[in-house]
C-alpha cells in the first residue's frame, strides 16, 4: 500500500517527502509531470537535492512510484491503468499541490479548485474500494481572511463573511470546504501553514519569491510598515516535517492544525533589528503611514507593460505587502502540543537566508544527477507513465 502525494516536487512538498523517506517505510506514489520514469527521477532529484546527496537519493528510489499526470487535467491526467492501481493500492492521500500565483484567478481556479476536486474524486473512488486511512488537505492559515490585528485560533471554523487576501486564499478556502462536504465519511486532516520562508538549519533555499520581497524591504532606509506589526513566518523544515508526521499519525486529537509561528511571531521591528545586527547595517526607520502610498506605487510597477527588475519587485511587493501590514498571527497550540516541537524564530536565521539569496542572485544552483550513478539496479516503478 502507498501514500499518494500531490505536490511532492514543490518546495514544501519536498520537505514532507524527505521526512517520509527518512522516517517511515511507506511506499510513495508521487503525481509528477513527467513523460517517463527517467524524467520522473530527474524531476524528483531537482526537488530533493536540497535535502540529500545523490547516493542517498538513489537508495530511496525503490520506494518511489511515479504517476504521470497533471493536476489541471481531467482525472488528473492519469492513465486508466495507473488510476485503477491507485484505487486498489493507495492507503492515504496527501494533497499538497497548489498554485501560488496570487495574482492569477485562472491559475488558482485551475489548480486549487478543479485540481482539488479531481483529487477528491480519486479519494472517493479509493474509499469505495477500501477504507481510506486519511485525506490530508494542505491549506493555508490565510483561509481565515484578512483580519488585521487579530490572533486566529485553530478551532475557529471557516468564516465566509471575512474578506479574502487574494485569489489564492479564496480558492484554498473553498478547497477546504469541498473536502469537508464531499468526503464526510473519510478521516480528513486540514493543515494550514503560515508564511513559510527558509530553513532554520542552513541558508540554502529553492523558493525565492517571498525572500526576494523581504530582501528588497531590508535594503530600504525607511520601511512603510509599522514597527510593532507581527509577521507570522515559519521555517520550512518545521512545516514539512509537521505535514508528514501529522499525516501518518494515528492518534490525532484534532482535524485542523496551524503550522505557524503563533503568538511567538516576531515583530517587524525585531526582525529588522536582527537583520541589521547580523549584517552590520543601520536599522531602518519606520513610517507605517506610507504603507498605502507604497502599495499603490508597487501596484503601478506590477502593471508596468515591460517586464524587468522593477516590474518583478512591484509584482512581489504588491502581493506581499497586505500580509506584512496585517499584523495577524495564527495560534499554533495544537500543532506544538501534538508535534512536541516548536518552530524556530525567523530572527535567528533570516539574515543568513538574506545573504545566501543575494549570493546566488535568487536562483538555486541545481545539479544534475551524476552520470556515473547506476540506476540499473533500481526496480522499475510498477506504475507506468502514459506514453
Amino acid at each position: 500500500m502507498a501514500i499518494f502525494i500531490t505536490g511532492a516536487t514543490g518546495y514544501i512538498g519536498s520537505y514532507a517527502t524527505d521526512w517520509l523517506l527518512r522516517n517511515t517505510d511507506h511506499e510513495l506514489a508521487l503525481l509528477v509531470r513527467a513523460r517517463d520514469y527517467d524524467a520522473g527521477v530527474e524531476r524528483l532529484w531537482q526537488s530533493l537535492q536540497l535535502h540529500m546527496e545523490a547516493d542517498e537519493f538513489h537508495r530511496h528510489l525503490d520506494r518511489i512510484c511515479f504517476i504521470s499526470g497533471d493536476l489541471t487535467e481531467p482525472g488528473l491526467g492519469i492513465s486508466v491503468a495507473d488510476y485503477d492501481w491507485l484505487i486498489s493500492n493507495a492507503e492515504s492521500v496527501l494533497h499538497n499541490a497548489a498554485a501560488l500565483n496570487f495574482r492569477s484567478e485562472r491559475a488558482c481556479t485551475d489548480h486549487n479548485l478543479r485540481g482539488t476536486l479531481s483529487v477528491i474524486k480519486l479519494a472517493r473512488a479509493i474509499e469505495e474500494d477500501h477504507p481510506l486511512e486519511r485525506f490530508t488537505q494542505v491549506s493555508t492559515v490565510s483561509v481565515a481572511g484578512n483580519r488585521p490585528g487579530t490572533v486566529v485560533m485553530e478551532s475557529e471554523p471557516l468564516d465566509w463573511s471575512q474578506p479574502d487576501f487574494n485569489a489564492y486564499t479564496r480558492t484554498k478556502k473553498f478547497a477546504e470546504h469541498m473536502v469537508r462536504e464531499l468526503l464526510p465519511d473519510v478521516s480528513c486532516l486540514y493543515l494550514r501553514p503560515s508564511s513559510v520562508i527558509g530553513d532554520s538549519r542552513f541558508p540554502e533555499t529553492t523558493q525565492f519569491d517571498m525572500v526576494r520581497a523581504l530582501c528588497a524591504l531590508a535594503d530600504l532606509p525607511v520601511l512603510p510598515l509599522s514597527r510593532d506589526a507581527r509577521l507570522d513566518i515559519v521555517n520550512a523544515d518545521w512545516v514539512g516535517a509537521g505535514i508528514a508526521e501529522l499525516h501518518v499519525r494515528e492518534d490525532l486529537a484534532h482535524d485542523t492544525y496551524h503550522l505557524s509561528a503563533g503568538t511567538e511571531s516576531r515583530t517587524i521591528g525585531e526582525i529588522a533589528e536582527a537583520f541589521s545586527s547580523a549584517l552590520q547595517k543601520r536599522t531602518p526607520r519606520f513610517a507605517g503611514r506610507l504603507g498605502r502610498p507604497f502599495e499603490r506605487v508597487m501596484d503601478a510597477l506590477a502593471n508596468f507593460p515591460r517586464a524587468g527588475s522593477l516590474q518583478r519587485i512591484g509584482s512581489l511587493l504588491s502581493v506581499y505587502m497586505p500580509y506584512m501590514a496585517s499584523d495577524i498571527v495564527y495560534d499554533n497550540t495544537r500543532a506544538v502540543t501534538d508535534l512536541h516541537t516548536v518552530p524556530t524564530p525567523f530572527t535567528s536565521y533570516g539574515a543568513g537566508l538574506y545573504t545566501y539569496a543575494k549570493s546566488v542572485n535568487f536562483e538555486f544552483p541545481y545539479k544534475p544527477l551524476p552520470e556515473d550513478l547506476d540506476l540499473s539496479n533500481v526496480p522499475p516503478t510498477p506504475i507506468r507513465p502514459r506514453a
